[in-house]
């Protein structure tokens, strides 16, 4: 997966998507949101009616990491088709974090620009321990 986050700094607004795959065959409008075009294409043009400019839009890129050991790197994928999209759209990357080993968790704040990520890990969370039931002794109560 891969988030693009695209703000405009003079107009104060931005936003930030996320894809799945680059590219697909999917059936559709549901299939379509899938893929990278779609919601990059949706993000920028809902910016515009929001103000901004596209010749001041600025992009982060983050994600496309590599999370399984598979024959195809989807991240990678994912990754070389947002960078040529910004590139063929004009809109230069100002930051980011892409591809490497695993995935992030992603803040960002349109307004100023700032994005905060974190390395998510494949840490297991530990088992609870299970609470031991009463021993019964036999006694009875009465009320």
């Amino acid at each position: 997966c891969v988030a693009m986050c695209v703000r405009d700094p003079l107009a104060g607004v931005g936003g930030m998507n996320h894809f799945l795959l680059p590219e697909g065959s999917g059936a559709g409008t549901d299939a379509g949101r899938r893929y990278g075009a779609y919601p990059m294409e949706l993000l920028i043009n809902d910016m515009l009616k929001a103000g901004a400019r596209r010749d001041r839009l600025e992009a982060k890129l983050f994600g496309g990491g590599r999370m399984f050991d598979s024959l195809r790197d989807v991240g990678r994928s994912n990754a070389d088709f947002a960078e040529k999209f910004l590139r063929d759209e004009g809109i230069p990357v100002v930051g980011g974090s892409l591809r490497g080993d695993g995935g992030r968790r992603l803040h960002y704040w349109p307004v100023t620009g700032r994005a905060l990520q974190r390395a998510v890990t494949d840490v297991v969370a530990p088992k609870p321990v299970p609470v031991m039931a009463p021993v019964d002794t036999g006694a009875l109560e009465l009320f």
